[in-house]
């Protein structure tokens, strides 16, 4: 399925839920939001509906986030009903890992494609600083333990200026020999401003090369790493690989190839960018798939050009997006 920009779009973010059991300070106030109710969170079997739809459509790749998506019961099942959807080519997750590590077996035997696990930080105390909880021995444990299932498995770094530069070469050393990527992630400002001064992966280039010596560039025609725009780098004595995502200080738009399904039923076109359809409606109202089809496609065409990132932050904040 190709928008109005020739762009292929194959890859679709779903979130499964909006609640979380962290508040992390750059996904929602510290205080807490009010939450979906559950009669507006699209039950399992709707998702799992507009999946076959989409990948009739050609999207074929799809990544599961929250909020975190552990906090939902019944999550095991619809990932392995998600897995055998025909057409469907891979299935991903992202967590906070607090809860990863009594599921793993599961994921295991269900054949999950990979596990994207947040860690902004090493310092017990800025992880409860940034998160509002002291959690960060439950997610160490669980990245570890998801390497040792044999979980192709990424951590996901947000790089916060003030906050967490003295921590980023600790954290790319995971990539040495424990996980498959550590992708370092520009502040993005999703439902709130952080202002314009950013810790950017041009000032962590020259943080990591001063370290570990030349980062070499990974071309994506050669070595497919992901589905996103983050551009892989090998290190010298890493196995792993280290990916930048230059989210504000340069522009990934040409090459976006995803769309996002928000738990209630919202087709969002771009993450910065309020624009989209609402398809919990047809879903309830006995529209048939085809209609259903022509409704996605129809959005499809009309996915922005570029982000506006440089205009405004978008009116959702990332737990009700999905990460």
């Amino acid at each position: 399925m190709r928008d109005n920009f020739g762009r292929n779009i194959d890859y679709a973010r779903i979130s499964i839920t909006d609640r979380c059991n962290l508040r992390c300070t750059y996904c929602m106030p510290s205080d807490g939001v009010p939450h979906i109710t559950h009669t507006e969170i699209l039950r399992f079997e709707e998702i799992l509906r507009l999946a076959r739809v989409f990948a009739k459509l050609g999207i074929t790749r799809f990544k599961i986030t929250g909020g975190e998506p552990f906090v939902r019961g019944g999550v095991m099942p619809f990932l392995a009903a998600l897995k055998d959807i025909s057409g469907v080519s891979q299935v991903t997750l992202t967590t906070n890992g607090v809860l990863l590590k009594k599921h793993l077996p599961q994921l295991a035997n269900i054949g999950i494609d990979g596990v994207n696990i947040s860690l902004d930080t090493l310092n017990p105390d800025s992880f409860r600083t940034l998160t509002g909880f002291d959690a960060l021995a439950n997610v160490l444990d669980a990245i570890h333990a998801s390497t040792r299932y044999g979980l192709r498995t990424k951590i996901n770094t947000v790089l916060m200026k003030g906050i967490n530069e003295d921590d980023v070469v600790k954290i790319a050393e995971f990539a040495r020999e424990n996980v498959a990527a550590v992708r370092f992630i520009e502040l993005m400002p999703v439902g709130q401003n952080f202002g314009t001064d950013i810790f950017s992966v041009g000032q962590l280039m020259h943080i990591l090369e001063d370290t570990f010596g030349k980062l070499e560039p990974i071309s994506p025609d050669k070595e497919k790493l992901g589905n996103g725009p983050a551009a892989y780098y090998r290190v010298a004595g890493f196995s792993g690989k280290i990916g930048l995502i230059p989210a504000m200080s340069s522009s990934f738009c040409q090459s976006c190839n995803r769309i996002r399904l928000t738990s209630d039923g919202f087709l969002k076109l771009c993450l910065s960018h309020d624009n989209g359809i609402d398809l919990r409606l047809p879903l309830r109202d006995g529209s048939g798939d085809a209609d259903i089809a022509s409704l996605i496609e129809q959005a499809v065409t009309n996915k922005p050009e570029l982000s506006g990132f440089d205009e405004s932050a978008t009116g959702r904040l990332m737990h009700m997006i999905g990460g």
